[in-house]
């Protein structure tokens, strides 16, 4: 009996109690898991944001819209960037006055290229409080998933609290799943089998998180 007959012959003896014509969409499927865990408010989720994103190592900082081009200046000259990647979308005013290069997204960009930039700056799609987690789906205002994952340094901009949600299942319904979708929980990072922990080996080796009020949270 050769391997292959082997394994068809499993999957024959854990298919027997399947009725005959049924298709693997048919069965229906009990998603009555909890989406919403606990009784947090929209101000709640957003600081528990914030403490994980600590816990997990990224920079975090908090803004209005008319503090936030200084801010973002001011955190690129405290890490001596002069050349910095954005996406098509991006708000112009958040990097006016940076006194820094602006590097296109662009798809013919090598990955020596991309090593080369100093900074790249995005928005992102919803963050995640109760995982302290980004998720950028390559939107216009996101770009290319790999300008998240070459240039050292990663300053992500999220609006708060209308892209913070409190769990993963409340943030997939936000999420198209044919998107090129990159769910970041701080810095890149890996440790070997002494524990040794490395950052920047397959992403970021710095996450700055700005926590953008809108005019309505700051109210």
């Amino acid at each position: 009996m050769s391997s292959r007959d082997v394994v068809l012959g499993r999957v024959r003896r854990a298919l027997a109690d399947v009725p005959h014509g049924e298709g693997p969409d048919d069965p229906p499927v009990v998603r009555d898991y909890h989406r919403v865990h606990g009784s947090r408010t929209a101000a709640q989720d957003v600081d528990l944001l914030a403490e994980n994103l600590a816990d997990y190592r990224a920079l975090v900082h908090r803004s209005t819209a008319g503090e936030l081009p200084s801010l973002i200046r001011r955190l690129l000259a405290e890490r001596g960037a002069r050349t910095v990647l954005v996406p098509p979308g991006l708000d112009a005013s958040w990097t006016a006055g940076a006194g820094v290069t602006l590097v296109g997204d662009r798809a013919s960009s090598t990955p020596r290229e991309l090593d080369a930039v100093d900074s790249v700056l995005t928005g992102c799609a919803v963050a995640i409080a109760e995982t302290g987690t980004l998720v950028l789906d390559g939107g216009p205002d996101q770009g290319r998933r790999r300008i998240t994952l070459v240039p050292d340094h990663h300053l992500c901009v999220v609006r708060v609290p209308d892209q913070v949600v409190g769990s993963v299942p409340e943030a997939l319904p936000r999420l198209a799943p044919e998107r090129p979708l990159t769910w970041i929980s701080g810095p890149s990072a890996t440790s070997d089998i002494e524990l040794d922990r490395v950052e920047g080996v397959h992403g970021p080796r710095t996450l700055e998180v700005i926590l953008l009020a809108s005019s309505r949270a700051a109210d």
